[in-house]
């Protein structure tokens, strides 16, 4: 079953459409209180990361359902073709013009968005420290036909380190939660895919 599509801005309205697609496929699919209540977490997460992706376009947002196992889909389309320059400028927001924000595990899932919305090849000399956790979760992905970054490979090659980013995962709901993400470029649309079998 796929859900309504919802339409993504900034406002309050349409971020809220989120969860309410969420608690519509959970009551759909029957799931029980802890099962509603681990799908709605994953979108709670993925509302707090869908606004800065935002700056760069418009999105969607459905859900997907088979059986037991569910997918939501945030999809941003980019306004513009993506530049070094404008994601500069974006950052240059930022009182020290970097990306402060990409720490944590949804950060980091947001800036896989970003650089899937530009040539990370060209970009990777420039943003290294950045770029390591992204080349530790490419990937390809069955769901989308070309390369993509997976959370579950960034997890497996963390977790052989160990370390910081080791325990920056232990600590995230959606690390813990979700089965897989997977972010990955269709077209010039950039699609995030939060993957949990119940």
């Amino acid at each position: 079953m796929k859900s309504d599509i919802c339409t993504l801005s900034q406002d309050t309205a349409s971020l809220e459409a989120i969860l309410n697609e969420v608690e519509k496929a959970a009551s759909y699919n029957n799931l029980d209180k802890k099962q509603s209540l681990r799908l709605r977490l994953l979108a709670e997460e993925l509302v707090g990361m869908v606004p800065a992706l935002l700056e760069f376009g418009s999105g969607e947002f459905w859900v997907e359902s088979e059986e037991k196992n569910f997918s939501l889909h945030t999809r941003i389309m980019p306004n513009t073709s993506m530049t070094v320059e404008k994601r500069e400028k974006v950052l240059a927001v930022s009182t020290s013009g970097k990306n402060a924000a990409a720490v944590g595990v949804m950060n980091k899932i947001r800036l896989a968005a970003e650089f899937m919305m530009i040539d990370y090849a060209q970009v990777a000399p420039s943003i290294s420290p950045e770029f390591e956790f992204y080349a530790m979760g490419a990937t390809t992905a069955p769901v989308l036909p070309i390369s993509a970054w997976s959370l579950s490979e960034y997890k497996a090659k963390t977790e052989q380190r160990k370390g910081g980013a080791w325990d920056e995962l232990e600590k995230s709901i959606i690390a813990n939660i979700a089965d897989d993400v997977v972010v990955g470029v269709q077209g010039k649309q950039v699609e995030i895919i939060v993957k949990k079998q119940m």
